[in-house]
């Protein structure tokens, strides 16, 4: 599919929806935004993801059909969706918002409405986009550990009528509980060990619902940015914390950002590595970038 191409010509979709995603808003939102693509021409068909691992399956079937494969669910599943696709040279992919961030959205200007967003779908121009690797699983956001991982594990267990507010019920019950480590962490070669808080690897700026964590990161640079959160007291980092959501937080003295191609790390005990929000590794790892590793539908000039 190229841009300006119309409905009649686009190749049928399967829209791969996570039932419980957002606290069952896909499940909510399904028959509007299934109305809405018939709406915009884009005819369908639908299947039920039950994990990670069956999203991916199901759009590399829907790939070798020829199909569109849309994620209409979380970060996590539109990052199976893309890994799967980045598999298959010209793939093209869509993503709907559907979970409680919908992190991957919010970068690339897709709108927050899922409904809204449909019209992405159906006229949105195919645009190379990076995705991450972390010891061989892909990613579209960020992946993170340290505080993080003690924060997203918090975050998958909060009550889920919480939306976006689980991510800062997950930080603020990991503050509590945190107890430094040591860092080694090795960007293109060159390497540094610090004791910190977190080490955060940035395919995209932003995560936990609006967190603006690397600002400057892009997703057709071919780059990674790396953040790394050095030791303060409990009652700084709590201060700075704020800061995060406007992405001002980079300016202080116990934060760096190095930037690069290949990123290795490991620590002085054990750390589950999250991506968009689910354990995809355990330490050591070795995170890459995937440049242009597939063609995301979206919104024009974005």
């Amino acid at each position: 599919m190229h841009a300006g191409q119309n409905a009649a010509t686009m190749p049928r979709a399967l829209l791969i929806a996570n039932p419980s995603s957002g606290g069952g808003k896909v499940t909510r939102l399904l028959p509007a935004v299934r109305e809405r693509l018939r709406a915009l021409g884009v005819e369908h068909d639908l299947e039920l993801t039950r994990s990670l691992e069956h999203a991916g399956e199901l759009a590399g079937a829907a790939l070798a059909r020829g199909e569109l494969p849309v994620a209409f669910a979380g970060d996590g599943v539109a990052g199976a969706v893309a890994g799967a696709a980045a598999a298959r040279e010209g793939a093209v992919i869509g993503v709907l918002p559907g979970g409680s961030g919908n992190d991957f959205c919010r970068h690339v200007g897709i709108p927050q409405d899922a409904v809204e967003a449909c019209a992405v779908i159906a006229r949105g121009t195919p645009s190379p986009v990076d995705l991450g690797e972390a010891n061989g699983r892909p990613f579209l956001g960020i992946a993170s550990l340290g505080f993080d991982s003690e924060a997203n594990a918090l975050a998958n267990r909060a009550p889920r009528f919480l939306g976006r507010g689980i991510y800062v019920y997950g930080a603020l019950g990991a503050v509590a509980r945190w107890r430094p480590a040591r860092f080694d962490v090795t960007v293109d070669g060159a390497q540094e060990s610090f004791d910190g808080w977190s080490v955060i690897v940035a395919n995209t700026s932003v995560y936990g619902g609006g967190m603006y964590v690397a600002p400057d990161a892009r997703v057709d640079d071919g780059l990674l940015d790396v953040v790394l959160i050095r030791k303060t007291g409990r009652l700084r980092f709590l201060a700075s914390f704020p800061r995060v959501f406007r992405g001002t937080h980079v300016r202080e003295r116990n934060v760096s950002v190095r930037r690069g191609r290949e990123v290795r790390v490991s620590a002085s005990r054990a750390f589950d590595v999250y991506a968009d929000g689910d354990p995809v590794a355990t330490l050591p790892v070795h995170v890459r970038s995937l440049p242009a590793a597939v063609r995301v539908l979206l919104p024009a000039g974005s």
